[in-house]
């Protein structure tokens, strides 16, 4: 019971779900589903966390949320993200990959793959003229 309070107050859901533990997760909102996602991860104290679109079916409101959580976790945990929302990428990570076809094209601080990058490619689609 700990553990699972615990991690839902890490994750910001504990005051909006205390009183609602025995529903189904369907029955909360979008955020919410994704934030209990990653409350459930916590317990396992993970070293790591992958998410993958985790903003991709939210609204504004609810993507500033989850991003909170992302940055409150820079130096607890180690987040990698796989998005194609570019904004939300700049916005969140310090250090930033771009893949393509499967490939490495480039891998690099943040504001460097954004403002500098080295291949071509990459100022494609950063730019939006790609992909």
């Amino acid at each position: 019971d700990a553990a699972v309070e615990k991690a839902l107050n890490e994750t910001g859901l504990w005051d909006d779900v205390k009183d609602k533990l025995d529903q189904p997760a369907p029955s909360l909102q979008l955020e919410q589903q994704q934030k209990l996602c990653i409350a459930r991860l916590l317990p396992l104290q993970p070293e790591i966390i992958l998410m993958d679109e985790p903003c991709a079916a939210l609204d504004v409101a609810g993507t500033e949320s989850i991003e909170q959580l992302i940055r409150e976790w820079k130096g607890v945990y180690t987040t990698l993200i796989v998005t194609h929302n570019m904004g939300q990428a700049s916005r969140v990570s310090g250090l930033s990959a771009f893949m393509l076809d499967g490939q490495l094209v480039e891998f690099g601080s943040t504001p460097d793959v954004f403002n500098r990058p080295s291949d071509p490619r990459t100022a494609e689609y950063v730019a939006g003229r790609y992909g």
